[in-house]
């Protein structure tokens, strides 16, 4: 009998060692990202670990609507294209491209293109739900591929790289491989952060609770369509802010942004890196990223092999390559656990 208020108490210990454990695991990826220009000097790693960055915020916005609110949507990337697109097409002439204007125009443009889609999206369920978002997907991206003033096929090429202007003054030069590096990865350590912070405030909580019971929580009295919609404006703007980043990234905006074939990697790259987590789709981008690089080095069928590792990954670690690494801090608080029982 003594042995229970102490055995009560274990599990808030054990939770509390694994947040700290990764709390300090995350401070050192993020200090190693922040020093790696200066740790690795070449610039092709640096273009590679900032496509990293913004292929983990597109994920990241996915994961949102497939993980934490349980819609699974093929026709996310139609968000990432509207992001692309609203640069591409409103300042493909400008001499200067305006921070202030364009990023908050793109923005814009990806959470009304979200706000209608998804109030008819989250009317159906299930296949239904699929087939009406890669429906909507397609649309988009058929309407570039068609618009005379979209380019076509050939896309868009942007000369100029947004600047962020303070009066006369230029912030900061995102000409600069480095400069531009930094200012993907502040924006990718805001939306972890601000998905972080979502996902512990009570709309968090209810939209979970849709995703492991939507009529449970509907018993409750919450509109979950409601929750449902406003998750899917979340996930689709932040779509829009990778699609912001990759235009300006690249200078190069084609209808293939919108495709369904992007979707469907951006679901492949979450089941690789683990769902319902935050960490996982960014691990997924830089394992898919990688992949990409290193596979067609050694054979000219890479995708073949990639397909095979992608399906040993699936059935050793269903939870995703995320699982081998939060195995450690939990079995660290474990023996822990067990130590103090002794």
């Amino acid at each position: 009998m003594a042995l229970r208020p102490e055995s009560s108490v274990f599990p808030f210990q054990t939770d509390t060692m694994i947040s700290e454990k990764k709390s300090i695991y995350f401070f050192i990826i993020f200090l190693l990202l922040a020093l790696f220009p200066w740790i690795i000097e070449e610039s092709f790693y640096l273009e590679q670990l900032t496509r990293i960055l913004i292929l983990g915020v597109f994920a990241m916005s996915l994961d949102l609507l497939v993980g934490y609110t349980g819609i699974v949507s093929l026709g996310h990337a139609a968000f990432y294209g509207v992001g692309a697109y609203t640069l591409a097409c409103v300042f493909q002439s400008a001499d200067v491209i305006n921070f202030w204007y364009a990023l908050p125009l793109s923005l814009a443009a990806s959470a009304l293109s979200a706000t209608i889609i998804g109030w008819l999206s989250i009317r159906t369920s299930g296949v239904y739900l699929l087939m009406i978002t890669l429906a909507f997907g397609q649309m988009c991206y058929f309407f570039y591929l068609e618009s005379p003033y979209c380019n076509g096929s050939d896309g868009i090429l942007l000369l100029n790289k947004p600047e962020i202007l303070w009066g006369a003054y230029n912030l900061l030069d995102l000409e600069n491989e480095t400069h531009f590096y930094f200012f993907v990865l502040g924006w990718f350590v805001a939306v972890f952060l601000l998905l972080k912070r979502i996902l512990q405030a009570p709309f968090g909580q209810i939209i979970q609770g849709i995703c492991a019971n939507e009529s449970r929580v509907r018993g409750l009295g919450y509109s979950t369509p409601t929750y449902k919609l406003v998750s899917f404006v979340i996930a689709g703007t932040l779509a829009g802010l990778a699609g912001f980043l990759e235009a300006a990234h690249t200078g190069f905006v084609t209808p293939a942004y919108s495709h369904w074939h992007q979707s469907g990697m951006l679901l492949v790259i979450l089941i690789l890196g683990g769902i319902r987590t935050l960490h996982g789709p960014v691990l997924g981008a830089a394992a898919i990223v990688l992949l990409e690089d290193l596979l067609p080095n050694i054979t000219d069928h890479w995708k073949l092999l990639m397909g095979l590792l992608i399906i040993v990954i699936v059935l050793f670690l269903p939870n995703g390559t995320v699982s081998f690494f939060t195995r450690i801090p939990t079995q660290s608080a474990i023996q822990y656990k067990n130590k103090k029982h002794e």
